[in-house]
Protein backbone atom coordinates (compact mmCIF):
# COMPACT_ATOMS: atom_id res chain seq x y z
CA UNK A 1 0.00 0.00 0.00
CA UNK A 2 2.37 2.67 -1.30
CA UNK A 3 -0.15 5.08 -2.77
CA UNK A 4 -0.56 8.00 -0.33
CA UNK A 5 -4.05 8.65 -1.67
CA UNK A 6 -5.37 5.87 0.57
CA UNK A 7 -5.12 8.33 3.46
CA UNK A 8 -7.24 10.82 1.52
CA UNK A 9 -9.81 8.04 1.23
CA UNK A 10 -9.44 7.22 4.92
CA UNK A 11 -10.14 10.79 6.07
CA UNK A 12 -13.02 10.98 3.61
CA UNK A 13 -14.67 8.13 5.53
CA UNK A 14 -14.87 10.18 8.72
CA UNK A 15 -18.22 11.81 9.36
CA UNK A 16 -17.68 15.52 9.97
CA UNK A 17 -14.51 15.93 7.89
CA UNK A 18 -15.51 17.87 4.80
CA UNK A 19 -13.46 20.15 2.61
CA UNK A 20 -12.92 22.86 5.26
CA UNK A 21 -11.77 20.50 8.02
CA UNK A 22 -9.76 18.48 5.50
CA UNK A 23 -7.84 21.62 4.54
CA UNK A 24 -7.42 22.46 8.23
CA UNK A 25 -5.80 19.07 8.80
CA UNK A 26 -3.51 19.50 5.79
CA UNK A 27 -2.45 22.94 7.01
CA UNK A 28 -1.71 21.63 10.50
CA UNK A 29 -0.16 18.21 9.79
CA UNK A 30 1.19 18.70 6.27
CA UNK A 31 -0.29 15.57 4.73
CA UNK A 32 -3.29 13.22 5.19
CA UNK A 33 -1.25 10.29 6.49
CA UNK A 34 0.16 12.28 9.40
CA UNK A 35 -3.33 13.54 10.21
CA UNK A 36 -4.80 10.03 10.02
CA UNK A 37 -2.16 8.62 12.36
CA UNK A 38 -2.14 11.57 14.79
CA UNK A 39 -2.83 11.20 18.48
CA UNK A 40 -6.17 12.49 19.81
CA UNK A 41 -4.50 15.41 21.56
CA UNK A 42 -2.87 16.51 18.32
CA UNK A 43 -6.16 16.26 16.45
CA UNK A 44 -7.82 18.43 19.07
CA UNK A 45 -4.95 20.89 18.85
CA UNK A 46 -5.46 21.01 15.09
CA UNK A 47 -8.96 22.33 15.71
CA UNK A 48 -11.17 19.25 15.41
CA UNK A 49 -14.07 18.98 17.81
CA UNK A 50 -14.03 16.08 20.25
CA UNK A 51 -16.98 14.44 18.52
CA UNK A 52 -15.16 14.43 15.17
CA UNK A 53 -11.96 13.16 16.78
CA UNK A 54 -13.97 10.28 18.24
CA UNK A 55 -15.44 9.61 14.79
CA UNK A 56 -11.94 9.46 13.32
CA UNK A 57 -10.69 7.13 16.03
CA UNK A 58 -13.68 4.87 15.51
CA UNK A 59 -13.10 4.66 11.76
CA UNK A 60 -9.36 4.20 12.26
CA UNK A 61 -9.97 1.24 14.55
CA UNK A 62 -12.49 -0.45 12.27
CA UNK A 63 -11.17 0.04 8.73
CA UNK A 64 -8.55 -2.17 7.08
CA UNK A 65 -6.88 0.31 4.75
CA UNK A 66 -4.97 -2.38 2.90
CA UNK A 67 -8.15 -4.25 1.96
CA UNK A 68 -9.95 -1.00 1.20
CA UNK A 69 -7.26 0.07 -1.25
CA UNK A 70 -6.99 -3.35 -2.88
CA UNK A 71 -10.74 -3.41 -3.46
CA UNK A 72 -10.66 0.09 -4.93
CA UNK A 73 -7.79 -0.77 -7.27
CA UNK A 74 -9.57 -3.94 -8.39
CA UNK A 75 -12.76 -2.01 -9.22
CA UNK A 76 -13.75 0.11 -12.22
CA UNK A 77 -13.86 3.23 -10.07
CA UNK A 78 -11.26 6.01 -10.24
CA UNK A 79 -10.14 8.21 -7.39
CA UNK A 80 -9.18 11.86 -7.76
CA UNK A 81 -7.83 14.22 -5.11
CA UNK A 82 -7.03 17.91 -5.08
CA UNK A 83 -3.47 17.06 -6.14
CA UNK A 84 -4.41 15.05 -9.24
CA UNK A 85 -4.07 16.94 -12.51
CA UNK A 86 -7.21 15.22 -13.82
CA UNK A 87 -9.34 16.73 -11.05
CA UNK A 88 -12.01 18.79 -12.89
CA UNK A 89 -10.64 22.31 -13.24
CA UNK A 90 -13.90 24.19 -12.88
CA UNK A 91 -14.82 22.29 -9.73
CA UNK A 92 -11.34 22.86 -8.31
CA UNK A 93 -11.84 26.62 -8.68
CA UNK A 94 -14.86 26.85 -6.37
CA UNK A 95 -14.72 27.35 -2.63
CA UNK A 96 -14.88 24.15 -0.60
CA UNK A 97 -14.37 21.81 -3.55
CA UNK A 98 -14.42 18.18 -2.34
CA UNK A 99 -10.93 16.84 -1.50
CA UNK A 100 -11.82 13.40 -2.89
CA UNK A 101 -13.89 12.44 -5.92
CA UNK A 102 -14.94 8.98 -7.03
CA UNK A 103 -15.43 8.54 -10.77
CA UNK A 104 -17.11 5.73 -12.70
CA UNK A 105 -16.41 6.43 -16.34
CA UNK A 106 -14.20 9.23 -17.58
CA UNK A 107 -14.08 12.99 -17.17
CA UNK A 108 -12.24 14.58 -20.10
CA UNK A 109 -10.98 18.01 -21.10
CA UNK A 110 -14.14 18.38 -23.22
CA UNK A 111 -16.20 18.38 -20.04
CA UNK A 112 -14.85 21.77 -18.99
CA UNK A 113 -17.52 23.06 -21.37
CA UNK A 114 -20.56 21.84 -19.47
CA UNK A 115 -24.02 23.15 -18.64
CA UNK A 116 -26.16 21.75 -15.84
CA UNK A 117 -29.80 20.99 -16.61
CA UNK A 118 -31.84 20.32 -13.47
CA UNK A 119 -35.43 20.31 -12.37
CA UNK A 120 -38.31 18.59 -10.68
CA UNK A 121 -38.86 14.85 -10.51
CA UNK A 122 -42.51 15.48 -11.39
CA UNK A 123 -42.05 17.30 -14.67
CA UNK A 124 -45.06 18.36 -16.71
CA UNK A 125 -45.29 17.53 -20.41
CA UNK A 126 -43.96 21.05 -21.02
CA UNK A 127 -41.00 20.50 -18.71
CA UNK A 128 -40.22 17.14 -20.29
CA UNK A 129 -40.19 18.69 -23.75
CA UNK A 130 -37.91 21.55 -22.69
CA UNK A 131 -35.48 19.23 -20.87
CA UNK A 132 -35.26 16.97 -23.92
CA UNK A 133 -34.69 19.87 -26.30
CA UNK A 134 -32.03 21.36 -24.03
CA UNK A 135 -30.13 18.10 -23.61
CA UNK A 136 -30.16 17.49 -27.35
CA UNK A 137 -29.26 21.08 -28.25
CA UNK A 138 -26.30 21.19 -25.87
CA UNK A 139 -24.98 17.84 -27.09
CA UNK A 140 -25.25 18.89 -30.74
CA UNK A 141 -23.18 21.95 -29.88
CA UNK A 142 -20.44 19.92 -28.20
CA UNK A 143 -21.41 20.92 -24.66
CA UNK A 144 -21.50 18.32 -21.88
CA UNK A 145 -24.76 18.01 -19.96
CA UNK A 146 -24.45 17.77 -16.16
CA UNK A 147 -27.30 16.65 -13.92
CA UNK A 148 -28.14 14.48 -10.93
CA UNK A 149 -29.61 11.24 -12.41
CA UNK A 150 -32.88 11.87 -10.57
CA UNK A 151 -36.26 11.01 -11.97
CA UNK A 152 -37.89 13.60 -14.20
CA UNK A 153 -35.92 16.49 -15.69
CA UNK A 154 -32.48 15.11 -14.75
CA UNK A 155 -32.96 11.72 -16.41
CA UNK A 156 -34.56 13.27 -19.50
CA UNK A 157 -31.64 15.68 -19.99
CA UNK A 158 -29.06 12.90 -19.56
CA UNK A 159 -30.86 10.63 -22.02
CA UNK A 160 -31.37 13.39 -24.60
CA UNK A 161 -27.66 14.21 -24.55
CA UNK A 162 -26.75 10.56 -25.08
CA UNK A 163 -29.33 10.13 -27.85
CA UNK A 164 -27.79 13.13 -29.61
CA UNK A 165 -24.33 11.55 -29.42
CA UNK A 166 -23.04 13.88 -26.71
CA UNK A 167 -21.41 13.54 -23.33
CA UNK A 168 -23.06 13.77 -19.92
CA UNK A 169 -21.99 13.68 -16.27
CA UNK A 170 -24.22 12.50 -13.42
CA UNK A 171 -23.48 13.63 -9.86
CA UNK A 172 -24.83 11.21 -7.26
CA UNK A 173 -26.01 11.66 -3.68
CA UNK A 174 -24.55 8.23 -2.88
CA UNK A 175 -21.46 6.22 -3.66
CA UNK A 176 -20.90 5.73 -7.39
CA UNK A 177 -21.48 2.02 -6.77
CA UNK A 178 -24.97 2.69 -5.33
CA UNK A 179 -26.97 4.01 -8.28
CA UNK A 180 -30.28 5.63 -7.39
CA UNK A 181 -33.10 5.53 -8.34
CA UNK A 182 -33.10 1.85 -9.38
CA UNK A 183 -35.01 2.49 -12.60
CA UNK A 184 -32.12 4.66 -13.85
CA UNK A 185 -29.47 1.95 -13.56
CA UNK A 186 -29.54 1.24 -17.29
CA UNK A 187 -29.21 4.97 -17.96
CA UNK A 188 -26.27 5.07 -15.54
CA UNK A 189 -24.53 2.30 -17.50
CA UNK A 190 -24.97 4.33 -20.69
CA UNK A 191 -23.57 7.44 -18.99
CA UNK A 192 -20.45 5.52 -17.93
CA UNK A 193 -19.81 4.75 -21.60
CA UNK A 194 -19.96 8.41 -22.70
CA UNK A 195 -19.31 10.41 -19.58
CA UNK A 196 -19.13 9.57 -15.90
CA UNK A 197 -20.89 9.05 -12.62
CA UNK A 198 -19.31 11.32 -10.00
CA UNK A 199 -19.58 11.48 -6.22
CA UNK A 200 -17.64 12.81 -3.27
CA UNK A 201 -19.26 10.19 -1.03
CA UNK A 202 -17.25 7.03 -0.23
CA UNK A 203 -18.07 3.80 -2.02
CA UNK A 204 -20.95 2.01 -0.37
CA UNK A 205 -22.68 5.21 0.79
CA UNK A 206 -26.45 4.65 0.45
CA UNK A 207 -28.70 7.25 -1.23
CA UNK A 208 -30.02 8.86 1.94
CA UNK A 209 -32.02 12.09 1.87
CA UNK A 210 -29.47 14.38 3.60
CA UNK A 211 -26.85 13.49 0.96
CA UNK A 212 -28.65 15.12 -1.95
CA UNK A 213 -28.68 18.86 -1.16
CA UNK A 214 -24.88 19.01 -0.62
CA UNK A 215 -24.15 17.14 -3.86
CA UNK A 216 -25.86 19.95 -5.79
CA UNK A 217 -22.81 22.16 -5.26
CA UNK A 218 -20.85 19.68 -7.41
CA UNK A 219 -23.42 19.88 -10.20
CA UNK A 220 -23.06 23.66 -10.39
CA UNK A 221 -19.31 23.57 -9.71
CA UNK A 222 -18.69 21.33 -12.73
CA UNK A 223 -20.65 23.66 -15.02
CA UNK A 224 -20.29 27.08 -16.60
CA UNK A 225 -24.03 27.64 -16.17
CA UNK A 226 -27.10 26.06 -14.58
CA UNK A 227 -30.49 25.82 -16.28
CA UNK A 228 -33.50 25.12 -14.05
CA UNK A 229 -36.32 23.73 -16.18
CA UNK A 230 -39.10 23.26 -13.61
CA UNK A 231 -38.86 23.43 -9.83
CA UNK A 232 -41.11 23.87 -6.84
CA UNK A 233 -40.73 26.69 -4.38
CA UNK A 234 -38.02 24.93 -2.39
CA UNK A 235 -36.37 22.09 -4.24
CA UNK A 236 -33.03 20.54 -5.07
CA UNK A 237 -32.99 22.40 -8.37
CA UNK A 238 -33.32 25.78 -6.67
CA UNK A 239 -30.60 24.74 -4.21
CA UNK A 240 -28.36 24.03 -7.20
CA UNK A 241 -29.19 27.47 -8.58
CA UNK A 242 -28.26 29.08 -5.25
CA UNK A 243 -24.92 27.25 -5.26
CA UNK A 244 -24.38 28.40 -8.84
CA UNK A 245 -24.88 32.01 -7.81
CA UNK A 246 -22.40 31.65 -4.96
CA UNK A 247 -19.87 30.07 -7.32
CA UNK A 248 -20.16 32.79 -9.92
CA UNK A 249 -21.98 30.61 -12.44
CA UNK A 250 -24.71 31.96 -14.69
CA UNK A 251 -28.23 30.86 -13.75
CA UNK A 252 -31.03 30.40 -16.28
CA UNK A 253 -34.64 29.49 -15.53
CA UNK A 254 -37.40 28.42 -17.88
CA UNK A 255 -40.54 30.56 -17.39
CA UNK A 256 -43.69 28.62 -16.65
CA UNK A 257 -47.33 28.68 -15.68
CA UNK A 258 -47.74 31.02 -12.70
CA UNK A 259 -50.39 28.70 -11.26
CA UNK A 260 -48.35 25.48 -11.55
CA UNK A 261 -46.49 24.20 -8.48
CA UNK A 262 -43.65 22.94 -10.72
CA UNK A 263 -43.01 26.48 -11.95
CA UNK A 264 -43.03 28.43 -8.70
CA UNK A 265 -39.30 27.97 -8.16
CA UNK A 266 -38.25 28.86 -11.70
CA UNK A 267 -40.49 31.92 -11.88
CA UNK A 268 -39.13 33.11 -8.54
CA UNK A 269 -35.55 32.63 -9.77
CA UNK A 270 -36.32 34.89 -12.73
CA UNK A 271 -37.85 37.43 -10.35
CA UNK A 272 -34.59 37.30 -8.35
CA UNK A 273 -32.39 37.91 -11.39
CA UNK A 274 -31.90 34.61 -13.21
CA UNK A 275 -31.83 34.79 -17.01
CA UNK A 276 -35.20 33.76 -18.47
CA UNK A 277 -34.51 30.97 -20.97
CA UNK A 278 -36.91 31.41 -23.89
CA UNK A 279 -34.99 29.24 -26.35
CA UNK A 280 -31.93 26.96 -26.04
CA UNK A 281 -30.09 29.36 -28.34
CA UNK A 282 -30.21 31.93 -25.52
CA UNK A 283 -27.42 29.93 -23.87
CA UNK A 284 -25.14 30.33 -26.88
CA UNK A 285 -25.66 34.09 -26.94
CA UNK A 286 -25.44 34.69 -23.19
CA UNK A 287 -22.39 32.52 -22.57
CA UNK A 288 -20.61 33.26 -25.85
CA UNK A 289 -20.31 29.54 -26.50
CA UNK A 290 -19.47 30.28 -30.12
CA UNK A 291 -15.91 30.65 -28.81
CA UNK A 292 -15.96 27.10 -27.48
CA UNK A 293 -14.18 25.58 -30.47
CA UNK A 294 -11.46 28.23 -30.30
CA UNK A 295 -10.95 27.60 -26.59
CA UNK A 296 -10.80 23.84 -27.08
CA UNK A 297 -8.17 24.34 -29.77
CA UNK A 298 -6.22 26.62 -27.44
CA UNK A 299 -5.84 23.73 -25.00
CA UNK A 300 -3.34 22.12 -27.38
CA UNK A 301 -1.37 25.27 -28.24
CA UNK A 302 2.35 24.79 -27.77
CA UNK A 303 4.63 27.42 -26.16
CA UNK A 304 4.33 30.67 -28.10
CA UNK A 305 7.63 32.22 -27.04
CA UNK A 306 10.91 31.52 -25.27
CA UNK A 307 9.54 32.32 -21.81
CA UNK A 308 6.64 29.89 -22.13
CA UNK A 309 9.03 27.28 -23.50
CA UNK A 310 11.41 27.78 -20.56
CA UNK A 311 8.63 27.40 -18.00
CA UNK A 312 7.26 24.35 -19.80
CA UNK A 313 10.69 22.69 -19.63
CA UNK A 314 10.84 23.34 -15.88
CA UNK A 315 7.30 22.18 -15.09
CA UNK A 316 6.51 18.51 -14.50
CA UNK A 317 3.41 16.48 -13.65
CA UNK A 318 4.20 16.87 -9.95
CA UNK A 319 3.04 20.06 -8.18
CA UNK A 320 5.76 22.73 -8.16
CA UNK A 321 5.61 26.00 -6.23
CA UNK A 322 5.90 29.22 -8.20
CA UNK A 323 9.04 30.17 -6.25
CA UNK A 324 10.75 26.94 -7.27
CA UNK A 325 9.66 27.49 -10.87
CA UNK A 326 11.12 31.00 -10.75
CA UNK A 327 14.40 29.72 -9.32
CA UNK A 328 14.83 26.97 -11.90
CA UNK A 329 13.76 29.17 -14.81
CA UNK A 330 15.98 32.04 -13.59
CA UNK A 331 13.29 34.59 -14.44
CA UNK A 332 11.71 37.47 -12.47
CA UNK A 333 8.76 36.40 -10.35
CA UNK A 334 6.46 38.95 -12.03
CA UNK A 335 7.26 37.51 -15.44
CA UNK A 336 6.80 33.94 -14.21
CA UNK A 337 3.43 34.68 -12.56
CA UNK A 338 2.05 36.53 -15.58
CA UNK A 339 3.18 33.87 -18.03
CA UNK A 340 1.82 31.04 -15.88
CA UNK A 341 -1.56 32.78 -15.75
CA UNK A 342 -1.62 32.99 -19.56
CA UNK A 343 -0.50 29.37 -19.92
CA UNK A 344 -3.30 28.30 -17.58
CA UNK A 345 -5.86 30.09 -19.75
CA UNK A 346 -4.47 28.26 -22.76
CA UNK A 347 -4.82 24.93 -20.98
CA UNK A 348 -1.07 24.25 -20.89
CA UNK A 349 -0.68 24.25 -17.10
CA UNK A 350 -2.96 23.94 -14.10
CA UNK A 351 -2.79 25.51 -10.66
CA UNK A 352 -3.58 22.86 -8.05
CA UNK A 353 -3.76 25.18 -5.06
CA UNK A 354 -1.29 27.06 -2.88
CA UNK A 355 0.56 28.54 -5.90
CA UNK A 356 1.47 25.01 -7.01
CA UNK A 357 1.48 24.30 -10.75
CA UNK A 358 1.61 21.18 -12.91
CA UNK A 359 1.99 20.75 -16.67
CA UNK A 360 -0.98 19.35 -18.58
CA UNK A 361 0.12 15.88 -19.61
CA UNK A 362 -1.28 15.83 -23.17
CA UNK A 363 0.25 19.19 -24.08
CA UNK A 364 3.66 18.50 -22.53
CA UNK A 365 3.84 15.11 -24.23
CA UNK A 366 3.19 16.76 -27.58
CA UNK A 367 5.73 19.48 -26.82
CA UNK A 368 8.40 16.92 -25.94
CA UNK A 369 7.63 14.96 -29.11
CA UNK A 370 7.86 17.97 -31.41
CA UNK A 371 10.79 19.71 -29.72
Amino acid sequence: MNDPRIFWVALNLVNGIGSVRFQTLLDYFGDPQTAWEAAPAALLAAGLQEKIVNNLLRVRASVDLQSLWENLEASDYRLLTWLDEDYPRRLKEVNQSPPVLYIHGEVTAEDEWAVAVVGTRRATAYGQQVAEELGSFLAHNGITVVSGLARGVDAIAHRAALDAGGRTLAVLGSGVDMVYPPENRKLAEMIVERGALISDYPLGTPPEGPNFPPRNRLISGLSIAVVVVEAGGSSGATITANYAGEQGREVFAVPGNIYAEQCKGTNRLIQQGAHPLLTPADLIEALDLTLMTEHKTARTILPADAIEAKLFEVLTYEPMHVDEIRTQAELPIEQVSATLALMELKGMVRQVGGMLYVAIREVKARYETES
